[in-house]
């Protein structure tokens, strides 16, 4: 099956992974072996008892070998060593040399491109300053794979012309998964989820009425406190202590140093559900009714066993706010927000059932009701699932949609359907044939006959689409957009003959 090649062109810029790019992170002896218990106390007992002499030596070594492979290498191993306070014997003295080495040993980098990177989505940079009037300046999101297979978020930056004419910005040397804060809660969202999970449903009410909204965790502390209070006539209070603290480990703030690059922030996971990758993020600028920019992004979130559909917020790419995400519609993977509310209430495409594209709609973007389906598997390229390459993106005529879609021998094409304005549950047209299929030299990589996108770009007529090539590297393509809405309203021409 061939792409509709009149409406797409290809770009020959390509975007691989490099394993240059790594991030410091903590190293614990002993946890790199599954189900292994800690061999902290052992290793620093014997980085107490080196010689001074030999503190001095293997530093240097490490300032030497390791020094221009991060941004301020010293901070990293001191935060690293800090870690470590509640070990050390009462009244140790530790050196400053002492105590970097002390963090080096609990230090390790790791590849963050290592095995891959692909699965990219763009949005509108918030500064759109020196550039001509025909040029827009996006930030790119990707996902990259290193070590144990675990995933995170990078960016890039770059310029797209009129003529498409792509330019992408060097990222840097440097990369830093930023800092962690607690964030605020809302409270009907904890409750929705606890539902879900099963909770004691009287344990939930008394726990809820003793929390504001949203809630801190000093709030939580002292609700939890009260309802272990009520153990004795409350038999589900242990449990629903348990599955609170598991759903508010999942709501979290990262900060980022102003001075930072913005291709140096790496969303690392952070919380337990995340553990084991934070996968492909989606990306949109989304305005408010009152013109307030916020740019969202849903992603899932996984700890080695289950999934989850979690978003976060950011409004400048320096701080942001991680959430969990309630409701049938957000459940499995592929939540992609509409860049609008439409008729007063947050939207987003959904594949609940793993296997068809559906409309979602959600009062205030966290809890998301039955999604109504909209488009299911039918041609030839997309029987087995098929689902949306991120946000919609708004025409005069109505919302273009780019999908997935799964065929023979598992390989992915991109399609697309166009969505009514007011009712995007109303389908005004969907390709008979993919728009882009796999070409012979993106089908080779670590998931083979696949190319994915995570959402495109509309600069005025211009549709930018990257894409993962076999979830191994990016590629890009233009898409004329008038052209492309052309046909898929000629399709519902031809099918209302």
């Amino acid at each position: 099956m061939a792409g509709v090649t009149e409406l797409v062109t290809r770009l020959d810029i390509r975007l691989d992974p490099d394993r240059t790019r790594v991030l410091a992170r903590v190293f614990v002896p002993g946890h790199e072996q599954l189900d292994e218990q800690s061999r902290a106390t052992g290793v620093l007992a014997r980085i107490l008892g080196l010689p001074d002499g030999q503190v001095q030596q293997a530093l240097q070594h490490v300032r030497a070998r390791y020094g221009g492979r991060h941004r301020d290498l010293e901070q990293v191993l001191l935060t690293h060593a800090a870690l470590l306070d509640h070990r050390i014997p009462d009244g140790s003295f530790l050196s400053p040399d002492r105590r970097a080495l002390l963090g080096a040993y609990f230090t390790q980098e790791l590849a963050l491109e290592g095995a891959a990177l692909f699965n990219p989505s763009l949005v509108a940079h918030p500064d759109q300053t020196g550039l001509r009037d025909d040029e827009l300046r996006f930030v790119m999101s990707l996902r990259a794979v290193g070590e144990g297979h675990i995933s995170c978020v990078e960016f890039r930056t770059g310029v797209l012309g009129a003529g498409g004419e792509l330019r992408l910005d060097p990222p840097g040397p440097y990369v830093g998964s930023g800092a962690v804060g607690p964030t605020p809660v809302p409270k009907k969202l904890v409750g929705a989820l606890l539902a879900e999970s099963g909770a004691d449903a009287e344990s939930t009410r008394y726990l809820l009425s003793r929390l504001p909204d949203p809630f801190t965790q000093q709030d939580l502390e002292k609700a939890l406190t009260a309802l272990h209070g009520q153990q004795l006539t409350r038999h589900g209070a242990g449990h629903t202590d348990d599955l609170t603290r598991r759903i508010t480990g999942s709501a979290y703030g990262l900060e980022f140093p102003a001075s930072s690059a913005l291709a140096e922030r790496v969303l690392y996971p952070h919380a337990p559900a995340e553990s084991h990758g934070i996968e492909d993020a989606r990306f949109v600028r989304f305005v408010d009714d009152d013109g307030t920019v916020t740019f969202r992004a849903t992603f899932t979130a996984f700890d080695g066993h289950h999934i989850q559909t979690h978003a976060l917020e950011t409004s400048d790419f320096l701080t942001f706010r991680f959430l969990p995400l309630a409701g049938p519609a957000a459940r499995n993977k592929g939540l992609a927000l509409f860049p609008r509310k439409v008729g007063g209430r947050h939207l987003a495409l959904s594949r609940w059932d793993r296997e068809s594209c559906s409309v979602a709609t959600s009062a205030d973007g966290l809890r998301w009701d039955k999604a109504v389906t909209v488009h299911v598997p039918q041609q030839p390229w997309e029987v087995i699932q098929t689902g949306n390459c991120g946000a919609p993106v708004e025409t005069s005529e109505g919302w273009v949609v780019l999908t997935h879609g799964v065929g023979p021998m598992r390989e992915y094409a991109v399609g697309a359907l166009l969505l009514d304005l007011d009712d995007p549950t109303v389908v005004l047209g969907a390709l008979d044939e993919p728009l882009l299929v796999p070409d012979e030299d993106e089908r080779v990589g670590y998931v083979p006959n696949v190319i994915y996108s995570c959402g495109g770009l509309r600069h005025g007529d211009q549709l930018l689409l990257p894409y993962g090539a076999s979830d191994s590297t990016v590629r890009f393509a233009v898409v004329d957009l008038p052209l492309l809405v052309e046909r898929l309203l000629a399709t519902r021409v031809n099918k209302a003959a």
